[in-house]
């Protein structure tokens, strides 16, 4: 097989554009192709070996009736690479689909591989966190930066979205491959042979491994699946990123507090209920225990090592009374724990203590489990009471002149700690607003106070009755009402029981389990006001006792471009509220919203959904400043352009001015998950990258870097090419033939099969077409059929439509000078260079009625004009001109993808002659067309 792919993979930089291509260094570049090679030829003995020559042969052979096919552009060639896989025998049709698949995922491990080694070969002062430190340093004084680290508080959430095609047993055996080839070994030695044996038999187990999912995961499936990330971010990768970050500091004066938390992670995982009905209160509870097992599991760990290294005797340091003291309390307490075990540490005050820290968690531990009371002294109630035995611990050994121990490995221990608690993950409760609605319509009519159903009311009438009722202090429920023999309908009965869940979380694990309720479709303040009130109701919200309280805040998730447009209002609205203002006040003079990306681009074409949002921000911004509250902004983004993704570095910076003031959260999902986490280095990476950018957005660019007047000339310029494209993207939406146009051209039927995740792919059952249809399948299907509509369409309209209305030359500064403008257009660019007419016409003329080609038509001459455009205004002859190595990268990937998206036309017109013929279609059939649909998403990079 070494021979038959000397034309293999010559790179594969990553294709979400999150981290930098490598570069045309012949030093780089090189030994990454002949590492592609090198595998190729493993994976071919392997083949080889299960399967035979046959079908190595035929992987060669439709490799190059591929690859001549997309030289030529020759339609009778293209005709003989699809007759040739069409005819194929379904298990063979299989095999071939899985061979081109894992030259895709090998080729990706390779390629993360040599990402990690430029990444060490850096110079370390150009890493993202010396280098921006320094430069806030030198260009804002040491004052702005202490004030920026006090005020840094960045939040990476994990969601369930189902985007990630492959199998953690797949993700797991590809780790391996990047890891033994992380040490470089040289061709004819013995650590190379041993090398070449480890990797074959890797393949080989992953040859052998079932990448497609038998059973549907559950939401504690997915959790499990997070933890195991978070685990190794915990141990590993958080404690250098805070100790890297806490030097760089001190070398300019400044410092990051022992329990200050710059990063946390976060999850939805157990907690968005929004359209999946599988994420119950039981469900919820049942995840803040996994959670909480690995947040012990890891402090024990961090415990367990101190424990090695606090061997300091009080026969050579001295006695610490007021420590002893505490040794005492703790001893006395914990009379579960045989006193000879304490007897062991009798001479080593330091052990002692963590001996005795880990024996509360212990305690802690079964307690969760058994839903007792929290013991004083006995177990821990939150994540504070550990870190104040860390000060005792600190504390006592800067008296005797350990001061080197107090501020390095233990202060060090402590801050890992402080982010992880005994939760491991802030989660997240987001539920759609009308759920909410639904419940006090029945509480408010069986009181009969109002002068008509609560259903009947405007939106205009409900705030009003809202804010009437949050400012009084009589409970509007009886507690017969919401106990647990409520006469409330039980769908209604199921949303009140999750703020009842919320406050046994607290109670148990302590509040910052979770801090926030986002309410999605956010229309009007009334949907936040609502909520308030049953959190009022659940006993999270007190504002008329002796202390009053919020143990909660809320977030409206704005998704149309309507409630963006209105963003400032509703906001506004809110904080005008005398009630909802103290709740507000109550929680830190902190609120929090956030942008759902997805659904406004499906909505409104990738052009005037990021315009939107940018607007959207700068409105919230000034809002926010109005009343005094500082503003987090929680960006919902998915992995592929058309659902927000993007490089996070520019997605931070692309912010208008002002929005950062060390607060921001942002998803991350799916696929995305694993790209940047799965080997340390990468994780490393992408932590150093988040917490720089943020750094750098809200220490230097509180003021805008554009004058007034650009900055109104290019919102002139931004609206008229918004406006043009919003209203070509929606002659395609609303063409009544799109829905049918959708499902006939895409495999996008399919996806609930590859079971990659819990929720269902509607939010309900009464939206029709594609108004009910989620954002990742409308993504996922233009994806798998190479069209890619949410990532470019309607940008060549808009951008031609503000040309030719004479703003050619703003467009062109605009690009060169505003950073906002210039990632939106980079990220379009990178997608039309993914999207392939020529593929998506085989789909569309294979499997579409011909009275829907016209959408085609539509698409396709959209495409057109978009390239133009972008090219025209880049001012580059060919698409990713600038990005050479990118470029090269997909054209050489096409050569392996087309088989497998002819072989995916084939496998749908098979299932679909079936299904018209009312035949019911084999296993081996249903496998073969999900094996495909794997192939494309391994090829892509990008499931959805």
């Amino acid at each position: 097989m070494r021979e038959q792919h000397d034309d293999s993979l010559h790179n594969v930089p990553t294709l979400t554009a999150e981290f930098p291509v490598v570069g045309d260094d012949p030093l780089i570049d090189a030994p990454l192709r002949a590492t592609v090679r090198r595998l190729s030829t493993l994976l071919g003995e392997t083949l080889a070996d299960q399967h035979g020559q046959e079908l190595l042969d035929l992987v060669e052979e439709v490799r190059q009736l591929a690859k001549q096919s997309k030289q030529s552009k020759s339609a009778e060639d293209t005709m003989r690479v699809q007759r040739r896989l069409a005819e194929l025998p379904i298990e063979q049709a299989t095999e071939l689909t899985r061979a081109f698949t894992q030259y895709f995922l090998l080729a990706n491990a390779a390629e993360q591989t040599y990402r990690v080694r430029a990444l060490q070969v850096q110079d370390e002062n150009d890493s993202w966190l010396p280098r921006t430190v320094k430069s806030i340093a030198e260009e804002a004084g040491v004052e702005e930066l202490q004030r920026t680290v006090d005020e840094l508080d960045v939040r990476l959430v994990f969601t369930a979205h189902p985007t990630e095609a492959s199998r953690r047993a797949v993700l797991t055996k590809l780790r391996r491959v990047s890891t033994l080839l992380e040490t470089d070994t040289e061709e004819g030695s013995r650590a190379r042979k041993k090398q070449d044996r480890d990797l074959a038999e890797t393949i080989e187990a992953l040859w052998q491994t079932d990448e497609l999912r038998r059973t549907q995961p559950t939401p504690q499936d997915e959790a499990r699946n997070a933890i195991f990330y978070l685990r190794s971010l915990y141990l590993h990768t958080l404690p250098e990123v805070l100790d890297a970050l806490r030097h760089e500091l001190r070398d300019y004066g400044a410092d990051l507090p022992v329990r200050k938390v710059p990063l946390r992670f976060g999850s939805w995982i157990g907690g968005d209920r929004d359209g999946n009905p599988y994420v119950t209160a039981d469900v919820t509870r049942e995840v803040l225990k996994l959670q909480a097992d690995a947040a012990i599991d890891i402090a024990e760990a961090f415990l367990d090592t101190l424990t090695l290294e606090l061997s300091m005797s009080s026969t050579l340091i001295g006695e610490d009374e007021q420590f002893n003291e505490s040794l005492k309390k703790d001893q006395e307490a914990l009379t579960f724990v045989p006193e000879k075990q304490f007897e062991l540490f009798a001479h080593e005050p330091y052990r002692l203590k963590l001996f005795s820290m880990r024996a509360k968690l212990a305690a802690t531990r079964t307690r969760i489990h058994s839903g007792e009371a929290h013991k004083p002294g006995v177990d821990y109630l939150t994540g504070a009471e550990l870190q104040d035995d860390f000060e005792e611990l600190r504390d006592s050994l800067r008296k005797h002149r350990g001061d080197l121990m107090a501020d390095g490995s233990v202060a060090l221990v402590q801050s890992v700690l402080a982010g992880s608690g005994l939760n491991l993950a802030i989660m997240d409760v987001r539920e759609h607003a009308e759920k909410h609605h639904d419940l006090l319509a029945e509480m408010f009519d069986r009181v009969g106070e109002l002068d008509k159903a609560y259903g009947e009311l405007t939106r205009e009438e409900r705030t009003t009755v809202l804010s009437s009722e949050l400012a009084s202090k009589r409970p509007l429920a009886s507690a017969q009402l919401l106990g647990e023999e409520s006469p409330l309908d039980p769908s209604v009965q199921n949303t009140f029981n999750v703020f009842r869940e919320i406050r046994t979380a607290h109670r148990t694990y302590g509040p910052d389990v979770i801090q926030t309720y986002i309410v999605s479709m956010t229309r009007g303040a009334d949907d936040i006001l609502a909520v308030a009130l049953l959190a009022r109701e659940a006993g999270l919200v007190d504002l008329a006792g002796d202390e009053p309280r919020a143990d909660i805040g809320f977030s409206p998730l704005l998704e149309t471009v309507e409630e963006l447009r209105h963003a400032g209002e509703i906001l506004d609205e809110l904080l005008s509220d005398p009630s909802y203002r103290e709740i507000v006040r109550l929680r830190g003079d902190r609120h929090e919203i956030m942008l759902g990306y997805s659904d406004s681009n499906k909505e409104s074409g990738v052009i005037t959904s990021q315009w939107e949002i940018h607007q959207a921000q700068r409105r919230l911004r000034d809002v926010a400043a109005k009343h005094n509250v500082t503003l987090r902004l929680f960006h919902g983004r998915g992995g592929s352009v058309g659902r927000g993704g993007g490089p996070t570095y520019d997605a931070i910076l692309a912010q208008p001015y002002g929005v950062l003031e060390g607060e921001i959260k942002f998803t991350e999902q799916g696929e995305v998950i694993s790209d940047k986490y799965m080997l340390p280095v990468l994780a490393r990476e992408n932590l150093d990258l988040s917490l720089a950018a943020v750094m750098q957005g809200s220490a230097l660019h509180r003021k805008p870097r554009t004058s007034p007047e650009d900055l109104e000339r290019f919102g002139t310029v931004m609206e008229n090419l918004s406006d043009a494209s919003f209203a070509r993207y929606r002659t395609l939406i609303d063409d009544p033939d799109l829905p049918e146009y959708f499902v006939a051209s895409t495999p996008v039927e399919q996806l609930g099969d590859l079971k990659i995740g819990s929720r269902p792919s509607k939010r309900t059952t009464s939206e029709k077409g594609l108004d009910g249809l989620r954002a990742i399948p409308w993504v996922f299907g233009w994806t798998q059929s190479r069209q890619i509509v949410p990532g470019w369409f309607g940008a060549g309209s808009g951008l031609k439509a503000a040309r030719e209305a004479g703003y050619e030359d703003d467009l062109k500064e605009m690009y060169e000078n505003w950073h906002f403008f210039r990632t939106v257009i980079s990220n379009v660019e990178m997608t039309l260079a993914k999207t392939d007419m020529g593929i998506a016409s085989h789909y569309v003329h294979s499997l579409v009625p011909t009275r829907l080609w016209h959408l085609f038509e539509t698409i396709r001459e959209e495409y057109e004009l978009t390239v133009a455009e972008i090219e025209r205004l880049t001012g580059v002859l060919d698409l990713l001109d600038n990005s050479p190595v990118l470029k090269r990268t997909l054209e050489v990937r096409d050569r392996y993808l087309d088989p497998i998206s002819y072989m995916q036309v084939a496998m749908l017109q098979r299932v679909r002659d079936a299904h018209t013929r009312g035949i019911e279609i084999s296993e081996a059939e249903k496998r073969a067309l999900l094996t495909t649909i794997n192939g494309v998403a391994a090829g892509m990079k990008n499931t959805g």
